[in-house]
């Protein structure tokens, strides 16, 4: 498998391509690092290629907050439609700046 750099940083805001939900990068795995049991139950003729990042976001829609799990080739950027509201984002996020969520500093960052 080939590996590339990710398109996508932590604190980035994207959405699906196919699907109606936006969230935030936490965190990226450079190819296909979930289950065999999760990558078959995506439905064939819109399955993934496992050789590319999938990136973990805390992901949002109209009805819900939650974890999503995404291929770089689903994902598009978008900021422009401002911050996203997940419940989790003050977690690990400062704030938004209008492009991305800044990272929290760690006590020993700050040193």
């Amino acid at each position: 498998m080939i590996i590339r750099d990710a398109k996508f940083g932590l604190g980035d805001v994207v959405r699906h391509r196919l699907f109606p939900f936006r969230g935030v990068v936490v965190d990226v795995d450079p190819q296909f690092a979930n289950t065999e049991e999760w990558y078959e139950s995506i439905p064939e003729n819109v399955r993934p290629s496992k050789d590319q990042p999938f990136y973990h976001l805390l992901a949002e829609n109209d009805e819900s907050y939650y974890g999503a799990y995404v291929s770089e080739g689903n994902l598009l950027p978008d900021a422009e439609n401002g911050p996203v509201e997940h419940p989790q984002i003050a977690e690990a996020f400062e704030s938004f700046d209008g492009t991305r969520y800044q990272l929290k500093m760690t006590p020993d960052q700050a040193h």
